[in-house]
């Protein structure tokens, strides 16, 4: 037998001329400036999606074959699907998180008052009025910058990730603010959130005028107490506690996402309250005051949607060798991440400004870059991974339906797994992507996509739109550069 020399052609192998007969079909990768040529000339061109890794393929390298990863990546996903979130309690925040006088927790990684941008300043100045701390915004602003109060105690700001809480935007909770609690029936841990003011001018974007405090006495005084009594009486109830998780998962059937659009969420909420508030005997005026507050506000059940992903995240943290992002969190001024096998150590970068659509005559100039503790939605596997449930959220930070489809498959490139109650109709109810591997970032080079709000840069602004924005890629490089190792 005549052994084929090797630069013959197979006998099984098409000919040159049969190949330029059919159709012409081209696989491309990289830079679309090929395959729109090809496509120009009516030459069908399939377009991979790569690009080269965006970490030291050295440390990549590293992370990729320690031997602890796929297992401990198992366990970590592992604990965060199986977590649950009930609503528990109502509380001041001064009873349920260690926030003595002259401390406030913040959104995001650590920063000091010199390296807070404007609206976490403006949020700072508020809660100091707001705590009867300081007689102006001026006085507010000297006493934050030196450090110390006017009656010489100290100054602290502290991550709210730090606490078992996470807070919107600036995410400012100081002591005479109230929050919800929210627990975990399976292992009794708890998060906490500050309770939602609304959009506008409001704290969490950094407001700080007289409106702002009067809303926020308001919600001290007669909100907050009020709906401790209905969480508590439902709690004590036949029913049993508001299960936070089955919410979130009927309202991505509803058209939720979970970040930015909490309409179902928070109608759900207020039929689940209002018999409860209806019988306390309390002041029927209150009642009414509380309800309408509640119901007019879209956004007031992402105050439970966010402990409740924190509740999941923290399930997974601390297993030796988990590639698994368990918190991405912005102060304003630096993007920050933290990683299950790592710890509490933060991985930062600088945030960027969000794209997306601004109110009446603001502009990009007038926004500041990414703030808020509100990507622990994304984090969980909602908001942003989550816009195919809601390609109606497209319409309030930019894109479109296609976009949210795109976007929602795209995430699936970069995560652990897929939720079995967070589920996205649109894709045959596919569990929405979930468990963001700081590994697969790294190799893929695709970054987890977030929406959000976006404050104004100039301290009291508050709102100027909303948008999307990505975390900046170094917080994943860096991640693998640390070799996942305390």
């Amino acid at each position: 037998m005549t052994t084929p020399s090797p630069l013959a052609p197979s006998p099984l192998a098409p000919s040159v001329e049969a190949l330029l007969a059919g159709p012409q079909r081209v696989v491309t990768t990289g830079v679309d400036l090929f395959a729109d040529a090809l496509e120009a000339q009516a030459v069908t061109a399939d377009r991979v999606d790569w690009r080269p890794p965006i970490a030291d393929a050295d440390a990549l390298r590293a992370v990729l074959t320690d031997p602890r990863v796929e297992e401990a990546n198992r366990t970590a996903i592992e604990r965060v699907l199986a977590s649950g979130a009930v609503l528990t309690d109502v509380l001041p925040a001064d009873e349920a998180l260690p926030l003595p006088r002259g401390t406030f927790f913040h959104a995001g990684p650590p920063l000091t008052w010199d390296t807070a941008s404007g609206p976490m300043r403006g949020a700072l100045i508020g809660a100091m009025l707001f705590e009867g701390l300081a007689d102006s915004p001026e006085d507010a602003q000297a006493q934050l910058s030196a450090g110390r109060l006017a009656d010489g105690t100290d100054v602290v700001l502290d991550p709210c990730h730090h606490h078992a809480a996470v807070g919107p935007m600036a995410g400012v909770i100081s002591p005479g603010m109230w929050v919800f609690e929210l627990t975990d029936p399976a292992s009794g841990r708890t998060a906490y959130c500050s309770l939602n003011e609304g959009l506008g001018k409001v704290l969490r974007y950094g407001a700080y005028g007289e409106e702002v405090t009067e809303r926020l006495r308001w919600m001290s005084g007669v909100l907050g107490p009020l709906l401790q009594q209905a969480v508590r009486r439902r709690a004590a109830s036949d029913a049993g506690p508001l299960d936070v998780r089955a919410i979130i998962a009927q309202m991505l059937q509803m058209g939720d996402e979970g970040h930015n659009r909490n309409r179902a969420g928070t109608m759900m909420l207020v039929r689940e309250l209002v018999p409860e508030l209806l019988e306390l005997g309390a002041d029927p005026g209150d009642v009414a005051d509380v309800v309408r507050f509640c119901n007019g506000n879209d956004h007031f059940f992402l105050n439970l949607v966010m402990p409740a992903c924190k509740l999941a995240l923290d399930a997974g943290r601390d297993v030796p060798g988990s590639t698994l992002v368990v918190a991405m969190a912005r102060n304003g001024t630096e993007f920050g991440i933290q990683v299950s096998g790592t710890g509490d150590q933060w991985f930062t970068g600088p945030a960027e400004v969000p794209d997306g659509l601004f109110l009446g005559d603001y502009t990009e100039e007038d926004a500041n870059p990414d703030i808020g503790d509100s990507a622990i939605t994304e984090t969980a596997g909602i908001g942003g991974f989550a816009m195919a449930a809601a390609p109606a959220i497209t319409a309030f930070v930019g894109g479109d339906a296609d976009f949210a489809l795109a976007t929602t498959r795209r995430m699936y490139d970069i995560t652990l797994a897929e939720h079995p109650a967070f589920q996205v109709p649109i894709l045959g109810f596919r569990g929405t992507p979930v468990g963001i591997d700081v590994t697969a970032v790294a190799r893929t080079g695709i970054l987890p996509q977030i929406n959000t709000g976006i404050a104004g840069k100039v301290p009291g602004t508050g709102q100027v739109g909303a948008g999307l924005v990505n975390p900046p890629a170094q917080c994943f490089t860096a991640a693998v550069a640390c070799g996942l190792r305390r």
